[in-house]
């Protein structure tokens, strides 16, 4: 390189000439170190800084995870706040009927003496235990039946099976509610509480376990009607006519829903009678489930027509609620 610059510089002496290269060389080395050092830092700090893209999907990835996990018990709470709403007044002729074992006719004109005033008394209790109820029952559901299949290697049936007892058995928690629910529906109490405090405060002396009378036909009922609901949804649905629009979907699930509802009522109809007439009791001695039943049956003549009274009634609300139940549930788990 020296040489190079001496001959191109034909005027200069050789030892200027020498200084000149000299300080050139030393320029051009550290430029070109600054360049090289330049360019490894910024590719480092280019490799080291993380996109923008991922970062925002790293933080929101947490935050639609938990709302995917809370959607079940969220589109449950709704559809059983939807079904409460439209069918307390029938289901309040239905419980008169497997009370005192009367003629619809007769219920309704019960109803009617009471007034509209009372027409709606004692719904907050099934409208907190409905809600909450019926939250868990989606959403245990499909929690559990996640958790059972990753630690138990069983056939998917039973997995299932198992997830919709546990969730009927945990439902089975709120019993005081539906306890407190039938004493306001009895015109015997009308005198003794008004509203859903006074009902809790009038059991209140006898203890904790009268809150939980008739626990028993509960747990029957949730356990093996939870077992036959999700296990044959799925197979009903797919005998229906396959939809093609939202509203055919939305009438598909709600035909669903009604026939296994329906369905369902007129099979568990008897262990709601016993449940009833053993929660419209206040204090005294805990009858069993055989004993009470043996009562009833006797009461009515040993007739299953009497047994059933009230059972076509029965029949029609579980299909319309259900029906309810079971499309605003679908219908919200597609849009939340």
């Amino acid at each position: 390189m020296t040489d190079f610059f001496y001959k191109a510089s034909g005027t200069l002496t050789p030892e200027l000439d020498m200084k000149i290269v000299l300080k050139l060389e030393t320029w051009l080395k550290k430029s070109f170190l600054k360049k090289i050092l330049s360019n490894t830092m910024d590719s480092e700090a280019h490799e080291k800084r993380p996109p923008i893209l991922t970062s925002s999907k790293q933080d929101i990835a947490p935050h639609i995870a938990n709302v995917s996990e809370m959607r079940h018990y969220l589109c449950g709470c709704c559809a059983a706040f939807n079904n409460i709403a439209i069918t307390f007044p029938i289901q309040k002729v239905l419980f008169r009927q497997q009370l005192y074992g009367i003629k619809t006719r007769d219920a309704v004109l019960q109803l009617r003496r009471d007034g509209f005033r009372n027409l709606y008394r004692g719904i907050l209790p099934p409208l907190m235990q409905k809600t909450t109820t019926l939250a868990l029952m989606f959403g245990l559901y499909e929690d559990l039946s996640c958790l059972l299949r990753k630690h138990i290697s069983t056939p998917e049936f039973a997995t299932r099976s198992l997830a919709a007892v546990l969730a009927g058995t945990t439902e089975a928690i709120f019993t005081p509610l539906e306890r407190v629910q039938t004493l306001l529906q009895d015109h015997k109490h009308h005198d003794k509480f008004t509203n859903t405090y006074q009902a809790f405060k009038a059991l209140k002396c006898h203890g904790i376990r009268e809150y939980y009378r008739g626990l028993v036909p509960v747990l029957f009922r949730n356990g093996f009607s939870n077992v036959l609901f999700f296990g044959l949804r799925g197979p009903i649905k797919e005998h229906l006519p396959t939809a093609t629009t939202h509203s055919a979907h939305l009438v598909n699930d709600f035909i669903c829903g009604g026939l296994l509802g329906a369905m369902l009522g007129i099979l568990f109809f008897p262990v709601n009678v016993v449940k009833t007439r053993m929660q419209s009791q206040i204090g005294g001695e805990f009858q069993s489930f055989p004993k009470v039943f043996q009562k009833i049956w006797l009461e009515r003549d040993r007739k299953l027509t009497n047994l059933f009274r009230g059972a076509h009634l029965n029949y029609h609300r579980s299909l319309i609620s259900w029906g309810i139940i079971n499309a605003t549930y679908e219908f919200l788990l597609k849009i939340i």
